[in-house]
């Protein structure tokens, strides 16, 4: 693409490049806009119009409701992929052979155990601590058992990285929720699939036989594939951001981690099952709460409906919502408050005030669905969400290492006082 923008200033004409993408998205390019404007900056809070980076991974069009990893459909992924072979996709950009699948899952599996030590930093943490926390200070620990840096420039070292740390993480999940349960730590069997082994880590009790029911593997599955990645989100930009200075892979993970934990990104799905049982506590008046919704004056919204990206029908949410229902008719839970999800769900797509505004069910409202009926406690979901995002963010930083992109270093525009001369103490 040949086109130029122009920036007019004080008479002044500049030529901006411009360029397009792999699906058409235009851009102009302003990496250069500071030094040929005389010290002009362009001011974007939020960088909700700003690239900062050109990526090979995802990509999205909220507007069309389009989901894809390195060009392959979101749907077809969910249809017939496996968690596991997404994560090596991400990872390595192409699908791989069965062959390299199986090398891959062997290669996690080498370094699918968690040394003692982290195990006696877990048991200092207070019960009360939350699992985000915990395992944003667990991942980073790991630097501490795994000291040597990372050489970008080694396509080996950089697979070692991220398959020890999918190994690792898996095992550190599982061990916050067994943190939060007040139960014995599990171990990895290798014997087992990834999503199967961190089923194990989570429910299994050493007084029985734990059994695995299809649907439910099939659905935690699907879960992790929907939340691999998502473009540059807020988590991940701060991978990335992180990771520019140079800094390694495990401490910049935990950063994303923390980055999750904010209740605007990955704890949406805690917000959903949070807002059911408030409904429920009020005595379970479905419409008196889509009212509420419905009114301007009131400051109370439903969690769990619109996407600030997707502006039509969350793809996500299409694909899970049949593995929702599978699961609650599966286990035939009676629980007044997935009624209530049930009866908004509804709603929302038969209202015409929904309807008309696109606020449709997003894929934390059926994620916290799911989690709440097999059992997971509501400070558990945004885990249960970094445990999917994982292999996102580790392709995100493996990306921009290789990339050799520059540390990130945002401007700012200073409305602070002007300046001014010191006033000595006594004089104030």
């Amino acid at each position: 693409m040949s086109d130029k923008a122009k920036f007019i200033y004080n008479g002044a004409e500049l030529d901006l490049n411009m360029g397009i993408g792999t699906m058409d998205e235009k851009y102009v390019d302003f990496s250069n806009f500071r030094s040929q404007t005389d010290e002009i900056i362009t001011l974007d809070p939020g960088y909700k119009n700003t690239g900062s980076c050109k990526s090979e991974i995802t990509y999205l069009d909220g507007e069309k409701g389009v989901l894809m990893y390195r060009g392959y459909s979101i749907e077809q992924l969910a249809e017939k992929s496996s968690f596991v072979e997404v994560m090596y996709l991400l990872l390595k950009g192409e699908l791989p052979t069965a062959t390299e699948l199986q090398k891959f899952k062997d290669d996690i599996n080498e370094y699918n155990f968690v040394s003692e030590d982290i195990a006696k930093i877990l048991a200092a943490f207070p019960s009360s601590a939350h699992p985000m926390g915990v395992l944003s200070s667990l991942t980073s620990a790991l630097t501490a058992f795994n000291p040597k840096a990372v050489n970008a420039k080694s396509e080996e070292e950089m697979y070692r990285a991220a398959v020890t740390l999918i190994g690792k993480f898996a095992v550190l999940a599982s061990w916050t929720l067994r943190k939060v349960k007040g139960l014995p730590l599990n171990y990895s069997d290798s014997k087992l699939d990834y999503v199967e082994n961190f089923y194990q880590l989570m429910f299994k009790n050493p007084n029985k036989d734990l059994q695995m029911d299809p649907i439910v593997i099939d659905a935690l599955d699907k879960l992790l594939i929907l939340h691999a990645d998502h473009e540059q989100n807020c988590s991940t930009s701060t991978v990335r951001l992180v990771g520019s200075a140079h800094t390694g892979l495990f401490a910049s993970i935990s950063a994303g981690v923390s980055a999750l934990w904010g209740p605007l990104h990955g704890g949406a799905n805690q917000e959903v099952v949070e807002m059911l049982e408030k409904i429920k506590e009020d005595g379970g008046d479905v419409q008196k709460w889509v009212d509420k919704a419905k009114d301007k004056n009131d400051d109370f919204r439903l969690m769990g409906f619109g996407h600030r990206v997707y502006k039509n029908f969350d793809p996500r949410a299409r694909i899970i919502k049949k593995a929702a229902d599978q699961i609650l008719e599966k286990l035939g839970i009676q629980d007044e408050a997935l009624e209530i999800a049930k009866k908004l769900e509804l709603a929302a797509l038969e209202d015409e005030y929904f309807v008309s505004r696109k606020l449709y069910p997003n894929v934390d409202f059926y994620s916290g669905i799911i989690y709440k009926a097999l059992g997971i406690p509501t400070e558990m979901f945004t885990v249960m969400f970094a445990v999917g995002r994982l292999p996102g963010w580790i392709a995100q930083w493996i990306e921009m290492r290789q990339n050799n992109e520059p540390i990130g270093r945002p401007r700012q525009i200073y409305t602070g006082a002007p300046k001014r001369d010191y006033i000595d103490i006594e004089n104030r």
